[in-house]
């Protein structure tokens, strides 16, 4: 029987059976492949590894915020303690924290009893104060007064001597006693908003467990509830459990039985017992989601970078592979199974960093007063899974992205065109790059003149990242045409060797110059947006105070009541209180609200004309009493609100005020951007106390004998007035992260720069048998470096300009911001300080062996 008749007989053939990317056929071959070639996928992996670990610490502080607490200290023996509620509610939207302390009525103690399974309920207050030791304030955690009846929430032990038994007598926890030297019997000097005053200690207590975030001092019930200042209301209730009732099911009950309040048991506790702990989670959540983002967004772009330039170094290999009969999807798959296993295994490689970096970053928040003692750090497995997923994707679309054009050609076309890189850039990639570039452009001119607000800064803030990416896209473009147009000027054999390098290997420049440029930009916008908003804040604060005097205070702070002393100081002409805080503005945005958390300040409107000046746009300050307030230019674009509208604020408490808009000023950076009367913000804040007293007064007037019986108070010039918190007390914790980004992207640049030094070995070796020295070699290497990055410097720079122009344009008007030269140089020096040493070092390593042994070793 014929072969023919034989196949006939067989029926027509079976299909292939499909290879999956993800089969174990597929991956197999990956595997052999990236075995191979250890050193060609090790930049890969690196960049892998780095971004992992990153994106995994980025995911431990997001849980750790979520998660994480502190014990509760003096609600240590509380089963339950019942708080009001701390967060502003908004539907489909992360809960805003107050700033300050919300309160519950005094009622709420009988209500909590009267639950089945309470054994006992005791009312909380907490009065900041100093102690005073030789005439100085006491250093150390913060002084709190309570109740006596409270000691037994800790509990509190007598150690020595007797609890209060008059207005007159304290109890004192040993720490503080120990501090301050003095025992039962002793006398100590204690300072309550600005007045000083003795007591008796009576006796020396000790808590269950050691205080670590505060001090406690106790008075009688009675006398805590006079120097709280808040009559009919109360901090907290603790509850004690009757025996054989679970602390879970009791807070059940009482959160059924008594609606509108705030139930914790465990490490929540403490959330109730200091408010700011529940504030510091808030922003590490905040902290740690829009750091993640940024993180992954690079990581992606830096991982796909280096795939792709991986992938350009192998075009002589994929082009034989498809000389011998593979096809464009067999290409593709074995270049995604590459890119899973390399994403995989180095993503898991960064889990163990990630954590370690983690616990830098925890250190670094504690010590920058971010997150507070005993926040201890959670880790878990779903960080790492969460890098893991993210890198592998990354790795699968840059490797998907760098093959397409290798998968694509014809297999003679792709023989013919290893030896010189394709001039032609692919069409969506050229459209988009320069579609990008107008956008750029756009978001950092147009948006801050058209949108009002913060909008506009965000709007110009985005340019720089849109133009980063423009350039990416662009690259082989640019660095082609740079170097034409420098090959155009006289100069000698190695600079023109560098320079027609560099226009033959576009493409490779480009990948391995844009994280370098990314990190110029990115440098660049970052420190320079900062400056521009310190600098405006400063400027907008000292050439605002009108007052020749400000007294402070080292103590809690400044009885509001001390300002009509001063009044009546012969040759003080106005006294103008200042209250600090920040408020919750909220507006209508479709079905849903927006809000925006907003420093602001209490002022009396009669003493502003004489010590303040706010630059007031439009309106009238001196309108601003009962339910009125005053908005800067950026807070009033945001929420949409001018004079005579109004605008719905949550003071620092939580309560609520439809304010009528009676002034836009310009000064808001300086001073907050909300003004409200002075009044108004100190019945709302937590302690009730002034920060400043701004005193306009004639020449020689002495304050001396007026502040003598306040021992906690300074007289300043107006220096002393700062410039009102922009970032929540996050500039520290901005400095860091900055760093580890910046870090990032200086470990993506050595990386790429090494990687596509290091791969030239037979370049090198083809230009010494042809005649040139090994000295001409590197000279010619260092006029590329060179060229690196001065189009670095230059290109990074020209991207971030027109966001610092535009941001700056939006903040102050001004379309010069604010550039430190010393910081400029720095990002200069630190470029290059990458740079250099990522292609000169490589290049000695690729010169070492003699030229024949060079062009015979693999590629």
């Amino acid at each position: 029987m014929s072969r023919r008749r034989k196949a006939e007989e067989a029926g027509p053939p079976r299909a292939a059976k499909k290879v999956r990317t993800l089969s174990r056929q597929n991956l197999s071959l990956a595997w052999s492949t990236v075995r191979g070639r250890k050193g060609g996928f090790a930049a890969a992996l690196i960049a892998v590894a780095v971004g992992s670990a990153v994106i995994t610490a980025c995911g431990v502080l997001l849980e750790t915020g979520a998660r994480s607490g502190v014990a509760a200290e003096r609600y240590r023996g509380a089963a339950v303690v019942v708080g009001a509620r701390q967060a502003m509610p908004v539907a489909g939207d992360a809960d805003p924290r107050l700033p300050e302390r919300a309160r519950l009525p005094a009622g709420t103690v009988a209500k909590v009893a009267a639950v089945e399974g309470v054994q006992s309920a005791v009312g909380d207050v907490s009065v900041r104060m100093a102690v005073l030791k030789g005439g100085s304030v006491l250093d150390g955690p913060s002084v709190y007064g309570h109740g006596w009846s409270a000691s037994v929430l800790a509990p509190f032990s007598l150690r020595s001597g007797t609890g209060p038994r008059s207005d007159g007598d304290v109890v004192l926890d040993t720490d503080l006693a120990e501090r301050a030297g003095v025992g039962a019997g002793g006398t100590v000097t204690l300072v309550t908003g600005s007045v000083p005053r003795s007591y008796r200690v009576s006796g020396v207590a000790e808590p269950a467990a050691p205080l670590d975030r505060q001090s406690a001092v106790f008075f009688t019930d009675g006398q805590a509830a006079r120097l709280y200042g808040s009559s009919g209301q109360i901090d907290a209730v603790g509850v004690l459990a009757a025996k054989g009732v679970g602390a879970g099911e009791l807070a059940t009950r009482i959160g059924k039985a008594v609606p509108g309040v705030v139930t914790a048991t465990g490490d929540d506790r403490g959330d109730v017992e200091t408010p700011d702990v529940g504030r510091m989670r808030s922003f590490v959540i905040e902290v740690a989601s829009a750091f993640g983002a940024t993180m992954v967004l690079l990581v992606v772009i830096v991982v796909a970078g280096t795939l792709a330039l991986s992938v350009e170094q192998r075009r002589r290999e994929l082009a034989l592979l498809r000389a011998v009969g593979a096809t464009p999807r067999q290409v593709l798959r074995m270049i995604g199974g590459e890119a899973v296993l390399v994403g995989g295994i180095g993503a898991l490689l960064g889990a163990v960093p990630g954590v370690l970096l983690a616990v830098l970053l925890h250190t670094a928040f504690t010590a920058a007063g971010a997150l507070p003692s005993g926040f201890s750090l959670v880790v878990t497995p779903l960080p790492v899974l969460a890098a893991l997923l993210i890198c592998v994707t990354a790795a699968r679309i840059g490797g998907r992205l760098a093959a397409r054009r290798a998968a694509k050609v014809s297999a003679v076309e792709a023989l013919g065109d290893t030896a010189v890189e394709p001039k032609r850039l692919g069409r969506v990639r050229l459209a988009l790059g320069l579609a990008l570039v107008p956008a750029g452009l756009a978001a950092a001119v147009v948006l801050p003149v058209v949108l009002p607000g913060e909008s506009a800064i965000d709007g110009a803030a985005s340019s720089a990242l849109v133009l980063v990416i423009a350039v990416a896209l662009l690259g082989p473009r640019l660095f082609g045409g740079i170097a034409a147009l420098l090959g155009r000027r006289p100069g000698g054999v190695t600079r023109f060797l560098a320079l027609a390098g560099a226009g033959a290997r576009a493409r490779r420049l480009s990948a391995a110059t844009t994280p370098l440029i990314m990190g110029v930009t990115m440098a660049s916008a970052q420190l320079f947006s900062a400056a521009t908003l310190a600098a405006t804040a400063h400027d907008q604060a000292t050439g605002g105070v009108l007052a020749d005097r400000v007294v402070t205070s080292e103590g809690p702070g400044i009885s509001p009541d001390l300002a009509g002393t001063l009044r009546a100081v012969p040759g003080v002409r106005a006294v103008g209180p200042v209250a600090r805080t920040s408020v919750i503005l909220v507006w209508p945005d479709g079905d849903g609200v927006q809000y925006r958390v907003s420093t602001a300040q209490g002022v009396d409107p009669a003493a502003v004309p004489d010590t303040m000046d706010l630059d007031v746009l439009r309106g009238d300050l001196g309108g601003l009493t009962g339910s009125a307030v005053a908005l800067s230019r950026l807070a009033a674009g945001t929420v949409g609100a001018d004079v005579g509208g109004t605008v719905d604020v949550r003071l620092g408490d939580g309560a609520v005020e439809k304010a009528e808009v009676v002034a836009v000023y310009e000064n808001g950076l300086g001073f907050g951007d909300v003004t409200l009367p002075h009044n108004v913000v100190l019945a709302h804040t937590t302690d009730h106390l002034d920060e400043w007293l701004l005193v306009r007064s004639d020449r020689g007037t002495d304050l001396s004998a007026a502040l003598k019986a306040y021992p906690t108070l300074r007289v300043s010039d107006a220096a002393a007035v700062t410039a009102a918190p922009t970032d929540g007390g996050g500039g520290a914790i901005s400095l860091v992260l900055n760093a580890v980004l910046l870090g990032y992207l200086a470990i993506a640049v050595v990386n790429t720069l090494v990687m596509a030094t290091i791969s030239r070995v037979r370049e090198f070796a083809l230009l010494r048998l042809v005649g040139l020295r090994t000295g001409q070699v590197r000279s010619m290497m260092r006029h590329e470096a060179a060229l690196i990055v001065s189009c670095a410097v230059v290109v990074g720079t020209v991207a971030a300009l027109p966001s610092l122009i535009g941001m700056s344009y939006a903040i102050r008007h001004s379309v010069i911001p604010t550039v430190p030269p010393l910081v400029y140089l720095g990002i200069v020096l630190a470029a290059a300080a990458i740079a250099w040493p990522a292609v000169m070092l490589p290049t000695r390593l690729a010169l070492r062996p003699p030229p024949a042994e060079a062009m015979a070793s693999p590629e």
